[in-house]
């Protein structure tokens, strides 16, 4: 049986758009997962995404007490087999690879977020970084984005990145 696992980050909800993009909004009602990391700004954000789903999500730079009250700093799951961690930042992309292999040794994919910049890559040690980017903040990107990945038996068997649409 495979798991569909939505993954977002920097929503900034309502800086830098008033609601969640209806793209996202359908995407998480069909994911099994939802994992944002982090940058909701708004606790409102968080609470429509449960009502959803299973969230597994954690707190960014500028999100405040009330969403630090609930969220964690770094998040941890085991889903279909596959070890996730969740974390906001994780510092300059230059010696990233070696730092989180260091920091996530027991880990199969940390999902990061911070930059607005979609990042795959796979460390030395195989661990899979993945940041989905921003579905409303494109910032210096081409496009507003999110990640719509696919679990089965312990492997990650698809990853999408997946342009969103703001109105």
């Amino acid at each position: 049986m495979t798991t569909r696992v939505l993954l977002i980050a920097d929503t900034h909800v309502p800086k830098r758009a008033r609601a969640l993009p209806t793209a996202v909004r359908d995407a998480a009602s069909r994911a099994d997962v939802i994992v944002h990391a982090g940058d909701w700004v708004e606790e409102s954000v968080l609470d429509e995404l449960e009502a959803l789903g299973s969230v597994l999500g954690v707190w960014g730079n500028n999100d405040g007490p009330a969403l630090r009250a609930r969220l964690p700093e770094v998040a941890r799951a085991e889903i279909d087999g596959v070890r996730i961690a969740v974390i906001h930042e994780t510092g300059a992309a230059a010696g990233r690879e070696r730092r989180m292999d260091a920091a996530f040794p027991d880990t199969d994919v940390l999902v990061f977020g911070h930059s607005h910049i979609p990042w795959d890559s796979t460390t030395p040690a195989g661990l899979r970084l993945l940041n989905p980017g921003s579905p409303t903040d494109r910032r210096r990107q081409p496009a507003c984005t999110m990640m719509q990945l696919t679990l089965d038996a312990g492997a990650v068997r698809s990853l999408d990145l997946v342009e969103v649409e703001r109105r």
